[in-house]
């Protein structure tokens, strides 16, 4: 019936205005003003139709009612709010006590001009990521942040753009591409020499070496050759300004518009160094090509794209988007980690056990043995449950639908959700629920994850969630986890102490993605 309202409305808009614009009576003032009301009251109209439509399918779907956090008008004061908490390091820490006060797992608020669900329910996250993924899409304020950036590819599309990305980059995620230690290994004696050039100074910040190391895994496993941002330092311009893009990016997904007042001609500046850096490989990659023998000869990431298009934009587009997983996913994985284990003797101590019972002296790992470090393995899982890389997501709804929980007075109802409107999901929140994970919730403890002769360790199911899920969950997963593995055995095979040079607790930095402020210093030997 709704429909059927709609398209009459179209029709009388269409006929009124061709009515007036076609009366020679009146002046093209008067036309311009007709119009322009004719168009309000349109919009009126249809915003009241959209309602009486959205009501009744919210009350054939049975949904209830979810809690309401007051905000400004228009949500303007909470992304004033949103700017300053972020600058005082304290974002995902208030979201998280915002779900305690209001003692509820999902609720709406007034944000940027519109009314955001928040929630941290599991079944909710499920319903958006995996059985209901097809009314789902990414955000429209981080597809017009991340886009300014990295272009339309597999982190800023969907539909059928990210499909032909996904299947696209898909083949350079198998084992067989990801298992190569002998590059893990170069790299991780470049990082050890990093950090032995540092010795002689009362601390080294593992954090920076981290970024460094693993862009120059990522560019040679992109491009065939690295960066050697390690022995550059300071003086490695693709490492700052693709730090220095991502910072900016991040910035203008959480507060919008806002953030074009703040640092827009550096990053203007830092975009146009990176593209043409990538684009370098990229034409001669393509340049390559034409010597059918030489070319099919490498096994690059950027040789395998260039088998599928000679499109010099849309090569550069996803290296850039694979890039952020294949560098700062790990860097902060590590980071993370690495602080934590420069305060807690405890930890070191047993994984240094592990690894000597699980591998020779001075041996180097194999994937295989990599797998089989559990103890390890729990370690990160521990690190990505407290310290989530990607701790706050976003999606919005592409047409009229529902999420399972949040309605009614105890909050099991079903609650509408309207066309575009967003729904902010914390999975730092969420990986520190008490039902889930326990009283020591939010205590740094890997045994957790271990199965024992009294039982199987913990598993939350969709209450964790460190590299998303469902279609959309993240290709380089196990190449970070592999890559972070393989660094920390090394640096724990290399180093006999670790020692914290920092006593500040781990506190949040937001881009991209998540990582300790004040990084891993550490004094190693």
């Amino acid at each position: 019936m709704t429909s059927s309202v709609i398209a009459r409305l179209v029709s009388f808009q269409n006929n009124l205005a061709n009515m007036i614009v076609l009366n020679t009576e009146l002046s093209p003032v008067q036309i311009i003003v007709a119009l322009g009301g004719i168009t309000l009251l349109y919009h009126i109209l249809n915003s009241i139709v959209t309602s009486i439509q959205n009501r009744n399918y919210a009350r054939s779907q049975h949904c209830g009612a979810m809690p309401v956090r007051e905000g400004s008008l228009f949500g303007l004061g909470t992304i004033l709010k949103v700017v300053k908490i972020s600058k005082a390091s304290r974002l995902l820490e208030a979201n998280f006590s915002r779900f305690q006060k209001m003692q509820t797992k999902t609720f709406s608020m007034m944000t940027n001009g519109q009314s955001v669900i928040y929630t941290i329910d599991p079944e909710n996250v499920r319903a958006m990521l995996v059985t209901q993924f097809d009314s789902w899409e990414l955000s429209a304020l981080r597809k017009t942040a991340y886009t300014r950036l990295l272009g339309h590819g597999i982190f800023t599309t969907g539909g059928d753009a990210w499909k032909h990305s996904r299947a696209m980059l898909k083949p350079s995620f198998t084992r067989g591409e990801i298992g190569n230690v002998e590059m893990l290994e170069r790299h991780s004696e470049s990082l050890i020499k990093a950090i032995r050039l540092q010795q002689d100074q009362n601390s080294v910040d593992l954090g920076d070496l981290f970024f460094r190391m693993t862009t120059d895994f990522a560019t040679e496993y992109l491009f065939g050759e690295p960066t050697e941002s390690l022995e550059r330092g300071v003086e490695d311009g693709f490492c700052e300004a693709f730090s220095g893009g991502l910072k900016y990016i991040g910035k203008l997904s959480r507060v919008g518009r806002l953030g074009l007042f703040f640092g827009r001609t550096k990053f203007q500046a830092e975009r146009r160094y990176l593209y043409n850096f990538i684009d370098r490989y990229v034409r001669r990659t393509l340049e390559d090509a034409k010597d059918g023998e030489k070319f099919q000869s490498r096994h690059t990431f950027l040789h395998e794209l260039s088998r599928q298009t000679n499109d010099v934009v849309r090569i550069r587009t996803e290296l850039l988007n694979i890039l952020i997983a294949g560098r700062d996913t790990t860097a902060s994985l590590l980071t993370n980690t690495w602080h934590v284990l420069s305060h807690r003797p405890d930890i070191v101590a047993r994984l240094r056990k592990d690894i000597a019972s699980d591998l020779p002296p001075q041996k180097r790992p194999t994937f295989e043995e990599l797998k089989s470090l559990t103890y390890l393995s729990a370690v990160f899982k521990e690190s990505l449950r407290l310290h989530p890389v990607i701790p706050l997501n976003t999606r919005e709804a592409t047409v009229p639908t529902t999420l399972p929980k949040g309605g009614g007075p105890d909050g099991t109802q079903p609650v509408f959700v309207a066309k575009g409107q967003p729904v902010i999901y914390s999975s730092y929140a969420m990986q520190r629920d008490k039902n889930v994970f326990g009283d020591d919730a939010e205590e740094f403890h890997p045994e957790r994850w271990l199965d024992t002769d009294e039982g199987k360790g913990i598993r939350p199911g969709f209450s964790y969630m460190p590299f998303n899920a469902g279609p959309r969950i993240c290709l380089g997963q196990q190449l970070a986890l592999m890559e972070a593995s393989y660094v920390t055995v090394r640096l724990l095979q290399e180093f006999e102490s670790i020692e914290a040079r920092d006593n500040r607790p781990w506190t949040e930095e937001i881009g991209v993605t998540c990582v300790n402020k004040y990084g891993a210093k550490v004094a190693l030997a």
